[in-house]
């Protein structure tokens, strides 16, 4: 790779990492190219994007935006996730398939600022989605509802009972 190959390279790096507030670094080793071909494209259906890096030149792209915290964590076979507007689909895809091949293994992450560890990005994937959030609580809003129905029957019939007495 000449010389202006690798700035085109940190350039285009130093602007994705501008543009994007999350990003997840990976250790791909042990994928293959259909395996890879996979879990971009999983990525993918969630608004992020994986690439690999070079790590030298990775570094070079988080020195120009101001991130030193996760230089330690380039080595070896590394891969790089935007993962967009939603952090947590991205980190659920990533956990998925990592379930499911082993592979990739999570570095760290940069969530908003700061460098965060591979535990909070896996507990981040693990969080139910939206709706489902949502479903739980109107769920637990209809049980509540219920027993103030409940509730409010039973002192219906003891002022009716009362009423009566009288």
């Amino acid at each position: 790779m000449s010389k202006p190959e690798r700035q085109s390279t940190v350039d285009t790096l130093t602007a994705q990492i501008k543009a994007s507030p999350v990003l997840f670094v990976t250790d791909f080793t042990g994928l293959n190219v259909l395996k890879m071909t996979e879990f971009r494209r999983r990525l993918r259906a969630t608004g992020a994007k994986y690439i690999v890096v070079k790590n030298t030149l990775a570094t070079r792209a988080l020195a120009a935006n101001k991130i030193a915290d996760l230089d330690d964590h380039f080595a070896g076979n590394t891969g790089i996730v935007f993962a967009g507007n939603d952090p947590m689909a991205a980190a659920k895809v990533i956990g998925e398939f990592a379930k499911e091949h082993e592979k990739p293994t999570v570095r760290a992450g940069w969530i908003d600022g700061k460098a965060v560890a591979p535990a909070y990005i896996k507990r981040l994937g693990e969080i139910p989605s939206r709706d489902v959030l949502l479903s739980q609580l109107l769920g637990s809003f209809n049980g509540i509802l219920y027993q103030l129905a409940g509730v409010l029957e039973a002192l219906r019939e003891q002022r009716q009972q009362a009423g009566q007495a009288e």
